[in-house]
């Protein structure tokens, strides 16, 4: 009996495999859903929007836009845990969803690691240091033996609690040795005419949004958060020349549901590779502040492992709630 219930499950297992690869042969046969776990217009979204096209077209189908914004990304990203894993419902993470968000809040209906299936590390965001016209500080150096003999008199705004951006400055002050006080803003737009007027000392903000701040004169840059010098501002120095290892990039992934089909993975992440080596994407991302990459599925599960230890380490040192 349990010889028969043994071959039953085998041959189960070799049908739903057999299955598998059917699907996966004839892939894909209908519009693809990309799910975007933030609101349309943002930054995810523009970067969605910018892949899809070409994505679709390396595919041979369309990818639909499918915003499903709410509670830091969780609510989208949370739907494509629970999609189907037939190839149709992908999802665009990021670092807020996969880095940060298991550690802000660890009541996720979702293990971002066990519940979703790597596809491919499509970009990364760097961040800009500034600061007001009115600062002393003209260098990051500067600006940290600055804060070290001002300690408490100094502060820093972020988009909020448990952001990136609030992050990033921790990150900042654990590895500089400084202490800052945090004013958080509902959204880094709102903070910008306290910085400029210098009521707030200093704000990690997103290049492309920071920059025309600096190139109209109203702001100064200190530095970058990428470990490298960015494309879009080479003259601003990587902060992590002065604190040796410094790096805050917001990164986007693509993931499928858990168990998608390895050779429907395959397909998936040639096209976005593909689409990401098109002069024309390479262009539009540049000019949102995005520098493409181009990985494999192994490659995009090891580089946010890594990053959410690092995030993980500083929320819990600091201790920082999304409250």
């Amino acid at each position: 009996m349990k010889r028969i219930q043994f071959l039953q499950a085998i041959a189960a297992t070799l049908c739903l495999a057999a299955t598998s690869a059917s699907l996966a042969q004839g892939y894909p046969t209908k519009p693809i859903r990309l799910i975007v776990p933030f609101p349309a217009g943002g930054a995810t979204d523009l970067f969605a929007r910018t892949l899809s096209q070409k994505m679709g077209e390396k595919l041979g189908t369309t990818l639909v836009i499918d915003n499903k914004p709410g509670a830091g990304g969780a609510i989208g990203s949370d739907m494509a845990a629970k999609a189907a894993p037939d190839g149709y419902t992908l999802l665009l993470a990021t670092t807020s969803t996969h880095s940060i968000g298991p550690w802000i809040n660890p009541k996720l209906p979702y293990d971002t690691v066990h519940d979703f299936t790597p596809i491919a590390h499509v970009g990364d965001a760097p961040s800009i240091m500034l600061v007001p016209n009115s600062s002393p500080a003209k260098t990051v150096r500067e600006w940290i033996d600055y804060a070290r003999k001002n300690p408490g008199k100094l502060n820093y705004a972020s988009s909020g609690n448990g952001t990136i951006v609030q992050l990033t400055a921790e990150l900042f002050k654990s590895q500089a040795g400084i202490f800052v006080t945090h004013i958080p803003y509902k959204g880094t737009a709102l903070a910008i005419p306290d910085l400029i007027s210098g009521k707030v000392d200093v704000l990690f903000d997103s290049l492309p949004t920071g920059m025309p701040h600096v190139r109209d004169g109203r702001l100064r840059a200190l530095g970058v958060t990428s470990l490298k010098r960015s494309p879009l501002a080479p003259e601003l120095p990587p902060i992590a020349d002065t604190l040796p290892g410094f790096e805050s990039n917001t990164w986007f992934g693509l993931y499928g549901p858990k168990g998608l089909a390895a050779e429907m993975v395959t397909r998936i992440n040639t096209a976005a590779n593909q689409a990401l080596a098109d002069p024309e994407v390479r262009d539009k991302l540049a000019r949102l502040g995005i520098s493409p990459t181009q990985s494999t599925p192994a490659q995009l599960a090891s580089m946010v492992a890594e990053d959410a230890a690092k995030w993980k380490k500083i929320i819990a040192e600091r201790k920082i709630t999304g409250d």
